[in-house]
Order: C-alpha cells, then structure tokens, then sequence
C-alpha cells in the first residue's frame, strides 16, 4: 500500500512536469532545435583537417619528373599549388603577406639525382606560426612524397619501408573523433540545463509552499522531477545520435543496446548534476548561467573532447576525474568506433554511476535541508 502511494506521488510530480514542459515554449526550444542547432555548428566547424593549404613552389629543375612531383600536390585536396618566380631571398615575404603556408623548393639536380637513384634532395619551408597547423602540414606534405614514392616505384630513398595501418579511423576523418564527443557535450548541457531550472521555477512561481505541505518526501519530489527529463534527454541523445550517423556519416559497430543503456546513466548523472544546482540557487537566470559554466568549459576542456588529457599538468588530470563527461567519451567513441563491450568499459561504468549516486545523494540532501529551514 506505502509502495502504491509513493508511486502514485511521483507519478503525480512527473506528470505535472510533464504537461509544464510541453506548453513551455522555452522548454521545447531547449529540448529539440538547440541540441539540433548545436549538432549542425559544432560538428561542420570542429574539423582540424587543413585544406586548400597555399604551397608556393620553386622549381630549379624544370624537368618531367620535377613537374610529376609537383602534380603530386596539385592533386591532392590539401594543397593549391602556385609558382613562385622572384628571388630566393624574398621568399621569407610569402610568410608575412601570408599568401602561402609552405615553400616547396625542388634542387636543379632533381632529375639527374632522382634517376641515378642518389639522394634526391628538395627542401619544404613550413610556417610555424601555428606549431599545431605546421605539424599537419608536415605530414601532409610526408605522405604525398610517400605516395609519390610508391608511384615510382621507390626509386625516391628512404630510409625506411613504412606501410602504415590505420584502425577504426583509416581516412583519418575528425567527425568521427568530434561528432560522438558533441554528443556527450550536448546531452550533459541539456539534462543539467533544464533540471537546474526545475527547483528554482518552483521557487520563482511561488508554487514550492504547496509542495512544502503536502506529505511528499523529498526524494519522491527529486524523482518525480528528474523522471520526465530522462526520457526527454534520452530521446535527444537518439536524435543526435541518428544525425551524427546519416548527417557526418560516423560508423557504430558496437552495441546500440550497450549505448542506449550506459547514455541513460549518462544523463541521470547530467540530471543529477542539475538538480543538485537547482537547490542553491534561487533564480533560473542564476541557475542557468551556472548549469552552463559547470558543464561547458569542463567537457571541452577537461574530458579529452578536444585537448588529449595526458598532455596536460598532472593538477588538471587529476580534476578531470570528477568530469562525468571523460568517462562517457570513452564509452561512446569506444562502441561506435571500436565495438567495446561493458567489460571493456567496466571501469568508466564503475566511476560514472559513483558519481552519479555522489551527484543524485546531494541533490536529494541538500532538498531536504531547504526542506527543514
């Protein structure tokens, strides 16, 4: 009978939810355009792939093969190729008119070395103004002479026979690095945006008394709560996820069960996360802009989104571990891409559902001390 009760009461609450959400307008706009909006900017703008890079091109040998090699360039979509005609010395003018990114110099030699099979030398000058864009150019600019190579059939020397194989990403494309990390991104933003609003709407509206005295626990005022905005974020996380596929064309060979389930962990913790700023603050502008601070600068910057983790101070490894985020990234790129299975994500299970019950407990404790002031 308490069992019937309580279920009763939390159906109650979630329904009430319910039925505010779809005839708030905000709400809607927040649940279903700006997840889409977000998919379409982040995943067209988030591309570290360098095209159309300007290669200016000094060709003293003037030869068939010189031109070969140069073709090797023209053909490639990295590279728009141009000819450089005035003296050496100005060269260095290319880089600060910036009208082009690399310097390909070909040695008067080329031919006669190239067929004589010596070492052929030619020199490319990069701009490193940008380190990170510099060293993809380099490999750029490394693998059309190791194609070029190839195509000759190795008469250029090199030192060594590199046959490259390249797993779960052979096209090296970064949508499918960046569009499963949007996912995780959009899905914690949501959950923690909507449900921070939840508590101090009740505040705002003036309706938090009424609930104050009906013989309602706070836990079932917590589930009733989060309830509707789980199935609501687990729809969004399948609409994004449904895009990321047709839209960006992002392979999933894992587990589509696997990944349903673990994104519904996922969210309770963005939920939870939420919820748990719902009951400091007293205002939704307030709540709003902390829901976005606490979810938005940490899954970019501390959860391998973008930034690779081992690479940073060993202060901010250790915070990332409180990112709910690093865990869910992992989990994800490692079903789509990877085919991992829940044993091979036990540990990132493991730390997203103690946060989750360290997130949701508070939430509920911090409710009930309001409750009894």
């Amino acid at each position: 009978m308490k069992k019937t009760a309580t279920h009763k009461r939390i159906f109650s609450i979630s329904h009430k939810e319910f039925l505010h959400i779809i005839h708030d307008s905000r709400s809607l706009v927040i649940i279903f355009i700006l997840p889409v909006l977000q998919l379409l900017i982040f995943g067209y703008a988030l591309n570290m792939e360098i095209q159309n890079i300007n290669m200016a091109v000094i060709d003293h040998s003037q030869s068939s093969i010189s031109r070969e090699f140069i073709n090797q360039f023209k053909g490639s979509r990295y590279f728009t190729v141009f000819y450089y005609d005035e003296p050496l010395e100005e060269v260095e003018k290319l880089f600060f008119d910036r009208k082009a990114r690399v310097i390909l110099i070909i040695d008067q030699d080329f031919q006669q070395d190239f067929i004589r099979q010596r070492n052929t030398s030619i020199q490319v000058i990069f701009d490193a103004a940008d380190p990170n864009a510099a060293t993809t150019v380099k490999q750029y600019v490394n693998t059309a002479i190791m194609q070029f190579n190839e195509n000759f059939s190795g008469k250029l020397p090199l030192a060594f026979d590199i046959k490259p194989r390249i797993w779960y990403n052979p096209d090296l494309k970064s949508d499918y690095f960046f569009i499963p990390g949007l996912i995780a991104l959009i899905l914690v933003m949501i959950s923690a945006l909507l449900t921070s609003l939840t508590m101090t709407r009740e505040k705002e509206m003036g309706t938090m008394e009424q609930i104050l005295v009906s013989p309602i626990k706070p836990v079932e005022i917590v589930l009733g709560k989060v309830l509707p905005y789980i199935g609501l974020a687990f729809m969004d996380g399948v609409i994004i996820l449904l895009l990321g596929i047709f839209i960006f064309d992002i392979p999933f060979i894992g587990s589509a069960a696997l990944l349903m389930f673990l994104s519904v962990i996922y969210v309770i913790t963005s939920l939870s996360l939420g919820l748990m700023i719902s009951t400091v603050f007293k205002t939704q502008q307030v709540a709003m802009m902390v829901a976005i601070a606490v979810t938005l600068l940490p899954t970019i910057m501390l959860s391998g989104f973008i930034f690779p983790l081992k690479s940073m101070p060993d202060i901010l490894q250790y915070i990332s571990y409180i990112v709910p985020a690093k865990y869910y990234l992992i989990i994800i790129r490692g079903i789509m891409l990877k085919g991992n299975t829940i044993f091979q994500l036990a540990g990132q299970i493991f730390f997203l559902l103690l946060i989750t019950i360290i997130l949701l407990g508070n939430a509920v404790r911090k409710f009930n001390i309001n409750l009894e002031k």
